[in-house]
């Protein structure tokens, strides 16, 4: 099977699947209103680690320029609807999905 990553803005969660078998859920923090999480399907194309600033210890852009899935250096923010647009997680949680997947993988966004 293959890979792929599910992104609820509505509900905060991203969640790890392989085909349809969900491997793991992670708690997010999203765009706030006016700066949204984009909709749509994208995939990963590049892996970064400790980019500086406030993405946490590893940054893994998007296919749509300027948004990614990354950590942070304000825990408190999970949760909520706080970021420029971009899947922020928890840095240990972004550890390990980055862990768990490739370049190329799949991401779709949703409400």
């Amino acid at each position: 099977m293959v890979k792929w990553i599910n992104v609820s803005t509505s509900k905060h969660q991203l969640k790890l699947f392989d085909g349809n078998r969900l491997l793991k859920t992670y708690p997010i923090a999203v765009g706030k209103i006016l700066t949204p999480s984009p909709s749509g399907t994208y995939t990963i194309i590049n892996k970064q680690r400790n980019p500086g600033g406030p993405f946490g210890v590893l940054w893994m852009g998007l296919s749509k320029p300027h948004y990614g899935i990354h950590g942070t250096n304000n825990p408190a923010s999970i949760g909520k609807n706080v970021s420029h647009g971009c899947i922020r997680m928890h840095n240990h949680d972004v550890l390990d999905l980055s862990s768990r997947v490739s370049l190329g993988t799949a991401v779709v966004i949703h409400k």
